[in-house]
């Protein structure tokens, strides 16, 4: 698992430490480690949900609670389809 700190996230994503912070809150993105905000530290698959979330959020003028049910589904939605192709390999042999 490759790791990035909340300040490296923000430089090289060119996201707002506001909309990080908010995308917290609402669960959308959880650092997995660092108590305060400047010591969090995220996993690098988390900047493809924080892209999404933000995106949604701007672009769609959606409040943080919807975008957080639509990334959640959108989770799902990414889990069941590994599942499925792996249960279809098994399938297969």
């Amino acid at each position: 698992m490759l790791l990035i700190s909340f300040e490296e996230l923000c430089q090289s994503a060119h996201i707002k430490q506001e909309f990080i912070v908010e995308i917290v809150d609402y669960g959308i993105a959880k650092p997995v480690s660092g108590e305060k905000t400047n010591e969090w530290v995220f996993d690098t698959g988390s900047v493809k949900w924080l892209k999404k979330a933000i995106n949604l959020h701007l672009e769609l003028e959606m409040d943080w609670f919807a975008v957080a049910m639509i990334i959640e589904l959108l989770k799902q939605k990414e889990a069941l389809k590994t599942e499925n192709q792996y249960l279809r390999q098994r399938l297969e042999r």
